[in-house]
């Protein structure tokens, strides 16, 4: 699994994934993701472990900025695949929030906290 987290140097995924198994994938966020890092983590979002993964728990307590491409990337590596996951946010401020409903995360998200 990807061992990184958002806001590391450039080059380092922006995100740790951590298998929680039986079909439940957890991601968890911390500092900015803006534009320049929707490549990183369109890759990381692309961790064989997320494949078998129908839950995705998005741990989001500590991530501070989140624009629109990184929402639109996160939606999409979730609802582009043979059987969708139902993504759980948890945690995330109300920009954050903004930025996931804005890219069509409530079609697939429910948000706690």
């Amino acid at each position: 699994m990807t061992a990184a987290r958002a806001g590391a140097p450039h080059g380092a995924p922006p995100l740790v994934v951590e298998s929680a198994g039986d079909g439940r994938a957890v991601l968890v966020f911390a500092g900015e993701l803006d534009a320049h890092r929707v490549g990183a983590l369109e890759e990381a979002l692309d961790d064989p472990g997320l494949r078998d993964a129908t839950v995705w728990e998005l741990l989001m307590r500590d991530l501070t900025r989140l624009d629109l491409p990184c929402a639109f990337a996160l939606v999409r590596a979730a609802t582009v695949r043979d059987a969708p996951a139902a993504l759980h946010v948890r945690g995330a401020h109300r920009a954050v929030r903004r930025a996931l409903r804005e890219a069509g995360a409530d079609a697939v998200a429910t948000f706690e906290g």
